[in-house]
């Protein structure tokens, strides 16, 4: 058995009341006291999280005693299941950070794209880097580009911005190793190579909508904007009065590398460059085909996996034993962080001290993030134990509503409340879990993509990604609104709106 699943089985189920009524109430409080702690009172999330499961318990009429066993075996499940696969999905993002890798896939791409295809070679670059790098350090790593290639390009911003925004948000909300869909994969216990494979599948007409269309649209909307100077090594963008207490970090979750927004050299071959930390600035960048095969390494091990469950379907077979090992999500990615060492670190330049000391730095900065997921998980925990999923796995029966619709619907309204997709994505697996029981392969990984669905909806002014974006665009509230906020609204509206005939195919 994994960590996950003894951390499970050892976890006392919480005795809870037999009314329906009170376990409603229950969830309405809790949830209501904690995007109250998050949003008006500016508690950090996993505070929240924590006094929402004491709150849950304590209105369900749950023994205390019996929910702090309950709480700490699911933050430890979750984090045994979710936080190495964070911490190594740290490490690949900021050697692809640091040794400029990231500039050699910006570079050969738009270096053989014309104007017109500007916006859509930005999705694509935002895509590829998108895998591995959280939402902020893709943010950080692309604006620079984003705001020089407007500029010396002529381009207005929003049609090359709002593909770069989209293509790093859709990864972020529905493709793993991203912490959203990791938990929601865990929660729900899916098949993590399933949902990998869907997730890509929907992930790419929905960036195609939600980027180059409807950045059009957009910049019809916002109306011409001056493009900002690039933000320079030593400084992040200001943030005005709301980007560090409107809400967690941008998408519920801390900054992962902190990484401060990269400068910009100068001349034609390099104008798109960001600057690198100088204690490991590299001596050359890295080969594109290197990056490449480094970044899409774990995305291939896993999808083989599934690929082969799939095929073979023999659990005893040599060749499945051997791919469940390899396209594992622990050992897909500590392969990948394994040959950056080499491709992105030692190729660059660094010394072995530099590529440990780029290695150790990644830690650092995620511990907010693996937190904010073990409190979820202990949440979750919680709703589980003292009945709700069952309660709302009968209500479900009982009208009729799509398991996958109702697990959007919920991640959205946790969204539009918290402002934090990481906690609407949590507490929706959390809450529908039991609806997952029965479920296929692929419908349970079509579950986990409509509640990742789900908690994109309308990122608005109590999300810090909301003033993020503002300010490095040089944007107002309305024009924010018109182009980021409504941007997050069409890929989630998108994607539920494939998520949902699909469900009746596969």
């Amino acid at each position: 058995m994994t960590p996950t699943s003894l951390l499970a089985a050892a976890a006392p189920a919480l005795p809870h009341t037999d009314s329906n009524g009170r376990l409603l109430l229950a969830v309405l409080l809790s949830i209501g006291a904690i995007v109250l702690l998050i949003t008006k009172l500016k508690l950090h999330p996993f505070l929240a999280l924590t006094l929402g499961s004491g709150l849950l318990a304590a209105v369900a009429a749950a023994p205390f005693d019996k929910l702090l066993t309950s709480f700490s075996t699911g933050f430890g499940s979750t984090v045994a299941g979710v936080g190495l696969l964070i911490g190594l999905g740290a490490m690949l993002g900021k050697l692809l950070a640091d040794s400029g890798g990231a500039n050699t896939v910006a570079d050969t791409v738009l270096a053989r794209t014309g104007k017109r295809g500007l916006p859509w070679a930005m999705a694509l670059i935002a895509a590829v880097l998108g895998l591995p790098l959280f939402f902020e350090v893709g943010v950080v790593l692309l604006i620079p580009i984003v705001l020089l290639v407007a500029r010396r390009g002529n381009v207005p911003l929003m049609r090359i911005g709002i593909p770069a925004l989209a293509g790093l948000s859709v990864l972020h909300g529905l493709v793993p190793p991203h912490p959203g869909p990791l938990v929601a994969v865990d929660a729900l216990k899916a098949d993590l190579g399933v949902t990998l494979a869907l997730g890509l599948l929907i992930a790419v007409p929905t960036l195609i909508v939600a980027g180059p269309l409807f950045a059009r649209i957009a910049e019809r909307w916002v109306g011409p904007l001056d493009v900002p100077a690039a933000p320079g090594t030593d400084s992040a963008p200001g943030t005005g009065t709301g980007s560090a207490s409107d809400g967690p970090a941008a998408d519920g979750d801390a900054a992962p590398h902190g990484t401060a927004p990269a400068g910009t050299g100068t001349g034609t071959a390099t104008a798109t460059r960001t600057a690198l930390p100088a204690a490991v600035r590299p001596e050359h960048a890295p080969r594109f085909g290197a990056v490449l095969a480094t970044i899409l390494l774990p995305v291939v091990l896993m999808l083989g996996k599934a690929l082969v469950d799939v095929v073979v379907d023999d659990p005893k077979a040599g060749v499945q034993r051997f791919f469940d090992f390899i396209g594992s999500p622990l050992i897909a990615l500590l392969a990948a962080v394994l040959l950056a060492m080499v491709t992105l670190g030692r190729a660059a330049g660094f010394t072995k001290g530099q590529v440990s000391d780029s290695v150790a730095a990644s830690l650092g900065p995620i511990a907010g993030i693996v937190f904010i997921v073990g409190a979820g998980g202990g949440f979750k925990q919680t709703l589980i134990d003292v009945g709700v999923g069952q309660a709302v796995s009968a209500w479900a029966t009982d009208w009729h509503v799509s398991a996958l619709l109702l697990g959007w619907l919920i991640a959205v309204l946790i969204r539009l409340a918290t402002g934090s997709a990481t906690v609407a994505t949590i507490t929706a697996a959390g809450i529908v879990a039991p609806l997952a029981a029965g479920m296929s392969s692929s419908h349970s990984a079509l579950l986990v993509l409509a509640i990742g669905a789900g908690s994109l909806f309308f990122s608005h002014v109590n999300d810090a990604g909301f003033w993020l974006v503002k300010e490095y665009f040089g944007m107002s509230v309305g024009q924010t609104v018109k182009s980021w906020s409504v941007m997050e609204t069409v890929i989630s509206v998108v994607a539920i709106a494939l998520i949902l005939p699909l469900s009746l195919i596969v």
